[in-house]
């Protein structure tokens, strides 16, 4: 990974660890709602995830790394979870992409401390 890659990788793991860590919040409370509450939550909860499905893409072409594309299938396939109406398996899915994303962060951030840019 060049220097510039490693910038926009650990930017972009940031900002994405922070839209996972609110999604995978939302689909344990949405579990917890009365049914009348669970229409609301669950449309806040798609866009969170098609918001983060969006930043995973431009991560891809800035910062190119095999493992956005793992962390993207995790993403899809928290989608089609929540779309297929099996909520309670969205949350176990999105973790998976936060700890994709998370390495992807940590050998950024590795590579750039390495380098003493961190």
């Amino acid at each position: 990974m060049q220097t510039d890659q490693a910038i926009k990788a650990f930017s972009q793991s940031e900002k994405l660890k922070t839209g996972l860590i609110w999604a995978t919040q939302i689909a344990e409370v949405y579990l917890a709602l009365p049914e009348s509450e669970k229409t609301g939550a669950e449309r806040i909860l798609k866009t969170l995830i098609g918001m983060i499905a969006s930043e995973i893409h431009v991560a891809k072409n800035a910062a190119p790394h095999e493992i956005w594309l793992e962390a993207e299938k995790d993403i899809n396939t928290a989608q089609v979870m929540l779309n297929s109406g099996v909520a309670q398996d969205t949350g176990h899915h999105l973790t998976q992409a936060l700890s994709k994303v998370t390495t992807i962060g940590q050998q950024s951030m590795s590579l750039l401390v390495g380098q003493g840019l961190l």
